[in-house]
């Protein structure tokens, strides 16, 4: 992992560094932290995130897929416009493969199992996603416990496919919600110093030679 930190540019970006986890001709690939958008949101607050601080070092950088800002772990950008259009074709055909780590109010039990839920935006208190079986788009997740920890679950999560906040609702659809959520959450489960799920792996193939490539970032919590 290679760290980069503050370059003499017209735009500034704060003193924290880059985490690479890879790096080609053709893509990039970070460690996003926690807290930080990976694009740029509406308004001057939210223009700092991932990819404005990642074209400091190459203006070129192309994004492909999006982390919500709450979740750290693997992402994966472009170099070239080539690496762009195979990338966003593999996620589109779901030929990539993404592993989460998350942390859940309570026990989960059984060991492991599938959510087949469909959501769609909750209009009225945006950005909550709902489960809706009328209009909503179809959603999968699978999971698996790691173990039990005091009256909390740490599980690993695969989602086949890829809705906005779809892991966390379909954690609270199972009646454990993801341990620092502040949009879903309450009480104790909400306070956390932070929402604990990350993106733990990424499975893909190099948009240049077809190899497949698997990238990892640990666990930070």
């Amino acid at each position: 992992m290679r760290h980069l930190g503050r370059m003499d540019n017209a735009y500034d970006p704060p003193t924290d560094p880059l985490s690479i986890l890879h790096e080609d001709h053709e893509i990039i690939v970070l460690d996003k932290p926690a807290g930080l958008l990976s694009v740029p949101g509406r308004g001057p607050e939210l223009a700092d995130c991932l990819i404005t601080r990642l074209q400091v070092i190459h203006p070129q950088a192309l994004l492909v897929h999006r982390l919500d800002r709450d979740t750290s772990g693997v992402i994966v950008f472009a170099l070239t416009p080539h690496a762009q259009r195979n990338l966003s074709l593999q996620f589109e055909e779901k030929r990539t493969k993404k592993t989460y780590q998350a942390r859940l109010e309570g026990l989960l039990e059984p060991r492991e199992g599938t959510v087949d839920l469909p959501l769609i935006v909750d209009w009225e208190n945006r950005p909550r996603q709902m489960v809706c079986h009328t209009t909503g788009r179809p959603a999968q997740t699978d999971w698996r416990v790691l173990r039990h920890e005091g009256d909390t679950t740490r599980v690993r999560l695969f989602p086949r496919t890829g809705r906005t906040h779809q892991l966390r609702v379909h954690m609270l659809a199972l009646g454990h919600v993801i341990l620092g959520d502040t949009i879903y959450a309450s009480g104790q489960a909400a306070d956390h110093p932070r929402l604990m799920l990350h993106a733990e792996e990424l499975r893909l193939s190099h948009p240049d030679t077809g190899r497949g490539m698997s990238f990892r970032a640990p666990v930070p919590f």
